[in-house]
């Protein structure tokens, strides 16, 4: 392997932190609270699409969508349910929470499959190997990237040219001042941990 290999392949592996990265750091810069549960929401992501292509026999592309409604959906419960009766108490009981949380999805997760590994379905076409200027690499490490970089885009407009978008940009600057403001700093916050999760 040559060292344009591991670049490429280090890049592919780059972008799948920053988009966990991304999840994390909205959370906490507008609500101001760590979500352990984050890795245990992609990873309960992950089994919905297994199930949806290994048992359902269902094309990918709606493996991928249902992936993301499940993380959306779950996200928002667990804001709901664990976070939002936290709002004004101490931050050692919002994280206690919060690893609470995170140990109830993990042990949920061994009990349905039996703590046993899971294999990914093959995917023909991303594990196809592709040349580029000599050197030969998979669809699926050049996909990655590109897909990082719309999805921060998409993030960046959001953020940047929706009301939304505004609001949280408020929240995350003065949480006091924002509600003042008129802003309703729940449906914000229930916003963040859909497109965080």
């Amino acid at each position: 392997m040559t060292f344009l290999n591991y670049l490429i392949s280090g890049i592919s592996l780059g972008s799948i932190y920053a988009i966990i990265a991304l999840g994390y750091t909205m959370v906490y810069g507008i609500a101001k609270m760590l979500n352990f549960a984050h890795g245990d929401i992609i990873m309960i992501g992950a089994y919905a699409g297994i199930v949806t292509v290994n048992q359902l026999g269902l094309p990918p592309i709606v493996a991928v969508i249902v992936s993301v409604v499940i993380c959306a959906g779950l996200g928002m419960l667990i804001e709901f349910l664990a976070y939002k009766p936290l709002r004004q108490a101490p931050p050692l009981s919002v994280l206690i929470t919060a690893i609470g949380v995170s140990y109830l999805l993990q042990n949920l997760s061994t009990y349905v499959t039996g703590g046993l590994a899971q294999a990914y379905p093959n995917i023909p076409w991303l594990r196809t190997e592709i040349e580029i200027g000599g050197i030969t690499v998979r669809r699926l490490a050049i996909l990655t990237p590109v897909l990082t970089i719309l999805l921060v885009i998409a993030l960046v407009i959001v953020i940047k040219h929706t009301k939304m978008g505004m609001a949280m940009r408020a929240v995350a600057k003065d949480f006091d001042t924002a509600q003042l403001m008129g802003i309703r700093i729940n449906s914000v916050i229930s916003f963040t941990f859909i497109i965080g999760s």
